[in-house]
């Protein structure tokens, strides 16, 4: 019987832990060993992705990545057809990775999607704003003259297709899939529900009444 599409798309989405020139920590957070592991597969030119990054993603970062319950990877996923400008920021991202500035990056890149996302021609926006993060400009520009990411790109594409996603963002969460710019009371139900389910932990007590 064919293994079940997550999978195999979970085995190629871990295949980039051996990328010698694109390691997956630096575009993750979180401690290696955290019980649950979150792929968020966004596109850079998303306004749901910008939603879910300044609202959500916050909030998730405080109260799971940081307290070590969490490990979340930001996987590749632009959608080409409709955004224009989703590759050229997800390059941007990730030659960045390559200085270990993918996070700084990724904020500003969300913060300041109005002003690059409609351009026609976007690289000098997305450089600009990439020195603004403290990206070494020599180092990114030779990277996107070399297009030397653009593999890992489409590598990212393909897994994120393979899992069953067909729109951004979507999460991939130890086996299940979620979708949307989920609020953040939702999405920390979700990883309550999973991190229960995979250290036993008890539920949280309800609030003391007053």
């Amino acid at each position: 019987m064919p293994a079940p599409r997550w999978t195999a798309a979970l085995a190629l989405l871990l295949s980039l832990q051996g990328a010698q020139q694109d390691p997956i920590s630096a575009r993750s957070k979180g401690r290696p060993s955290a019980p649950v592991t979150v792929y968020e597969m966004a596109d850079f030119q998303c306004p749901a992705c910008r939603q879910f990054a300044l609202t959500t993603f916050p909030v998730i970062d405080r109260d799971y990545i940081q307290t070590g319950k969490v490990r979340w990877v930001f996987v590749n996923f632009p959608l080409t057809e409709i955004h224009k400008n989703a590759l050229a920021a997800a390059q941007v991202a990730m030659c960045a990775a390559r200085q270990n500035r993918f996070w700084p990056v990724h904020d500003i890149l969300y913060q300041k999607q109005s002003a690059w996302a409609d351009l026609d021609l976007a690289w000098p926006a997305l450089i600009a704003l990439a020195d603004s993060a403290g990206v070494g400009h020599d180092s990114l520009v030779s990277c996107l003259n070399t297009r030397a990411t653009v593999d890992a790109i489409a590598r990212d594409a393909r897994g994120s297709m393979r899992s069953g996603a067909n729109a951004t963002p979507t999460f991939y969460i130890e086996g299940g899939l979620a979708s949307s710019a989920i609020p953040p009371a939702a999405f920390s139900r979700i990883l309550d529900s999973v991190y229960r389910a995979k250290t036993g932990a008890l539920p949280a007590p309800p609030p003391a009444r007053p």
